[in-house]
């Protein structure tokens, strides 16, 4: 074997005894690989399959950043267009995870050639996107909370202020190409939310709060859903409750509400937590005005067979900001949302008590008759 010196050390320079050396070795002696060195090698053939596949988005996203200029292009504009352009009509990208590999090969090749470094998320969309943010007193979160949803392909981001003291107002100055909506009295989230989804003709809107910094990785599977087929894609909180027996009042009459609906899948997963994103469909169908009560909004979509779903979880509860409110026992925050899934469950009862008490048509009554 040849040798080579260096500072007084022989070193060896065959090749580099790699596991999947290592295992060819085993073979050609006859010896039996260890478990372990099973799984290392279908460990690695599962790699090397990945990067095998994903090998022409990286060679693609390459080649669309060899065409960006600093002079006349915006690096994260220009790498998200190149993503949509290329990705449009490729099959294979009806899975949300299978579509962000592909999307974060194609822009390491992006980066590789231009130098840039997109700070996107490479989400393939293919109806037009908004977020609506709900804000009061929220100057500390709320410019982080833009910087994230700027990192999303929207077309639009609302920004409902409402009833603010402190210089919120400043912070969303601070940022370009945001839709302004400015109350000075207190209006509370899901006014500010049904008046924010009224301020946006997308096809899909995003629902978010100023006061809760949630990574824009996260809020892509919302869009994704309404932009692959569902109209309602809530927060999927199951796995954080407790078993019903030790729940608090409200994750309980979330679950009841459901279950009166038909809809024991979703659990206590309700409109009333954030993120969740809507279809413009389930918007103009229900109205925007019932947003306000969002247990009532959802009562409806389910009611007039709209696809409701949960295909994400964003642990709210462990980051909700505590204030005054929302803590303790029954108190203000609870009981708002107690009422409104009353208020819900009312006009459910009220709508099905009619159903059962309607009078036949003359055609139904004939029908019946003919029929014995």
């Amino acid at each position: 074997m040849k040798t080579r010196s260096g500072a007084g050390i022989r070193r060896p320079t065959g090749p580099k005894r790699t596991t999947a050396n290592r295992l060819r070795g085993r073979r050609r002696t006859g010896k039996k690989s260890t478990p372990r060195q099973k799984r290392l090698g279908q460990t690695q053939r599962k790699i090397q399959k990945v990067m095998r596949d994903l090998h022409p988005y990286w060679r693609a996203g390459r080649l669309a950043g060899s065409q960006f200029r600093a002079d006349t292009h915006l690096p994260d504009k220009h790498a998200s267009d190149a993503w949509c352009a290329y990705a449009a009509n490729l099959p294979g990208l009806e899975n949300f995870e299978t579509m962000l590999q592909a999307g974060n090969a194609f822009m390491q090749g992006y980066a590789r050639s231009s130098g840039q470094s997109p700070e996107i998320v490479p989400l393939l969309l293919h109806r037009t996107a908004a977020a609506v943010v709900s804000a009061c007193n929220e100057e500390s979160t709320l410019g982080h909370v833009l910087v994230q949803l700027k990192r999303l392909p929207l077309c639009d981001i609302v920004v409902v202020l409402n009833g603010t003291t402190d210089n919120s107002l400043e912070r969303v100055l601070q940022h370009s190409g945001i839709t302004l909506v400015y109350e000075p009295n207190r209006a509370g989230h899901d006014v500010g939310r049904a008046l924010g989804a009224k301020m946006t003709h997308a096809e899909i809107v995003l629902f978010v709060d100023g006061d809760m910094i949630v990574p824009a990785e996260q809020l892509a599977p919302f869009l994704f859903a309404i932009d692959r087929g569902d109209d309602v894609a809530l927060n999927d909180l199951t796995s954080l409750l407790p078993p019903f027996a030790k729940q608090d009042e409200v994750s309980r009459i979330k679950a009841y509400l459901n279950r009166t609906l038909g809809r024991k899948d979703l659990a206590s997963n309700s409109m009333t937590a954030v993120p969740h994103a809507l279809s413009r469909r389930m918007i103009e169908t229900v109205k925007p005005s019932s947003l306000a009560v969002p247990p009532k909004a959802q009562m409806l979509a389910i009611q007039k067979g709209l696809q409701v779903s949960a295909p994400y979880q964003v642990d709210v509860i462990r980051s909700n900001r505590i204030r005054t409110g929302n803590t303790g026992h029954g108190n203000d925050v609870a009981r708002l949302i107690l009422g409104d899934h009353l208020e819900a469950l009312a006009a459910c009862l009220e709508k099905n008590k009619h159903a059962e008490h309607r009078r036949p048509s003359r055609t139904e009554v004939a029908y019946r008759r003919n029929a014995r």
